[in-house]
């Protein structure tokens, strides 16, 4: 099997296992890897198509953040750590899952996630920084590559005989698991060495991405030590994130005695670190109850920006719940003490919004674009807000002003595909609408809308040829993904 159907194949096979599934614990699978850090095994371009097809297989399986504000946040704090990094040319792509299990990973071509769960367990803003700075070495240092350079112990035929081995597991635990273990019989010690290894180093060089980043180093071995510390009597009830990263007392004490070279000083949290903690509360909850217990018993806590936060999260619940004249006295009194704070002001128009009064959202919108003119949270919720009123000529006006970045997420595609429906487009809107199918991994509904749109009447030639193309490109992607199975 070619490499490329290898990286396909292996990303499908990813990507159908259940988190939660006991079939075969892949997170205890040493993956050979696909490529070194020349480029001989796999190209810059192959590295490019292995991370979205990572990246389109997890949408499949997680539930992927789509809040416009949390997607601005963890971009933004995983930029300025990339930018500090040891290769801030690299293309990194920074998310965040919405699962309560405590875990982060480093997948291909820079896709780095990072659970809900771990944002909500962390305690200071540097200590979420640390572990994003950790994720970030392991693909600087390319550790998802370079263990194919190892003597040749890592071959094409080893990771096609595991990859075998987990379609196998998804079946039968039985046989997967004694499929994985014949495989990696003779290799087992090399590669849990190697994974050692690899944590040492991402420790190493992650720690100085931190402190040039300006975030606190004893913020790594302080969480890491927590999370140890607070799971001893877990048994099986292990977070992922030490499953995959184990945490040793050599690690810890490694990493503190790093963090002691460098002086002393406070690192306190962003405004926005709070507000998202605030806000993933609330989007997570499993019972609303819990969190607004949570936030009422802070009202009177900590210091007065905290218990402003707190207030914010009492607002966001009560926006959550339709009680929308509640939600409106919380940020109206929020953005009046805080009036440079883009998140009070943006939940005031947000709950506007929520309440239908079309015409006071887009007001407070258009004031908060002109206030904020490279918040791209606050593009997209403006763009929605006009589509929500009806007015899809000027979204589509406001369509062209969004980053690159934004350009990139699937709801881009979505947003187009609305506004070109709502003018009375359809075959603009079934090309945008399959790309965004596509993007979530839903290749076959994505070559559907692609054939609807070519039955629109009234197609002129650019746009015929485009849809042809992208019909091609569609069926290309569903047989290597059917070869692939």
């Amino acid at each position: 099997m070619k490499l490329r159907a290898l990286v396909i194949a292996l990303t499908i096979a990813v990507g159908t296992l259940s988190i939660n599934a006991p079939a075969v614990d892949i997170n205890k699978i040493d993956l050979p890897d696909m490529g070194d850090s020349t480029g001989t095994l796999i190209s810059p371009q192959e590295e490019k198509e292995f991370g979205e097809y990572f990246f389109r297989s997890l949408h499949r399986q997680v539930n992927i953040n789509q809040d416009a504000e949390v997607q601005q946040y963890i971009q933004t704090i995983g930029e300025k750590l990339v930018e500090h990094s040891d290769n801030p040319a690299y293309p990194f792509h920074f998310f965040v899952v919405l699962e309560n299990d405590i875990n982060a990973f480093a997948g291909p071509g820079g896709y780095i996630g990072v659970n809900s769960g771990l944002i909500l367990t962390t305690e200071a803003e540097s200590e979420l920084a640390s572990v994003m700075s950790h994720e970030i070495a392991h693909v600087t240092q390319r550790h998802l590559y370079r263990a194919a350079e190892a003597q040749g112990r890592l071959s094409i035929p080893t990771m096609a005989a595991t990859l075998a081995a987990i379609l196998l597991g998804t079946q039968s635990p039985a046989m997967g698991q004694a499929a994985i273990m014949a495989i990696q019989a003779g290799s087992v010690q090399f590669q849990i060495d190697f994974t050692r290894e690899n944590e040492l180093e991402a420790d190493r060089v992650g720690m100085q991405t931190l402190v040039g980043s300006q975030f606190d180093p004893r913020s790594m071995p302080t969480f890491f030590e927590r999370l140890q510390q607070s799971t001893r009597y877990s048994g099986q009830n292990v977070p992922e994130f030490l499953r995959t990263h184990p945490v040793t007392a050599a690690r810890i004490s490694d990493t503190r005695g790093r963090a002691e070279n460098f002086p002393y000083k406070q690192y306190p949290d962003s405004f926005s670190y709070q507000l998202i903690q605030a806000k993933l509360r609330v989007m997570t909850a499993v019972d609303i109850n819990d969190a607004l217990k949570y936030f009422q018993v802070r009202l009177t806590q900590g210091t007065t920006e905290q218990r402003a936060v707190a207030q914010y999260g009492l607002g966001l619940i009560a926006l959550t719940t339709q009680k929308f004249k509640e939600a409106e006295n919380i940020f109206q009194q929020l953005a009046k003490d805080y009036p440079n704070q883009e998140h009070y002001v943006a939940a005031l128009a947000r709950t506007s919004l929520e309440a239908r009064d079309f015409q006071g959202a887009l007001a407070r919108y258009k004031k908060l674009s002109e206030q904020y003119p490279a918040n791209e949270a606050i593009k997209l919720e403006y763009i929605n807000a006009l589509l929500k009123a009806g007015n899809p000529q000027l979204a589509k006006k406001n369509v062209s002003s969004l980053g690159y970045g934004t350009q990139q997420l699937p709801i881009y595609s979505q947003l187009l595909a609305q506004i070109y429906g709502d003018l009375g487009v359809p075959a603009e809107s079934h090309r945008y609408l399959a790309d965004y199918y596509y993007a979530l991994g839903q290749t076959r509904d994505a070559i559907m809308q692609i054939r609807l749109a070519q039955k629109s009447k009234g197609l002129n030639m650019q746009l015929s040829t485009i849809l042809s193309e992208r019909l091609k490109f569609f069926l290309d992607r569903q047989e290597e993904e059917m070869r692939s199975r």
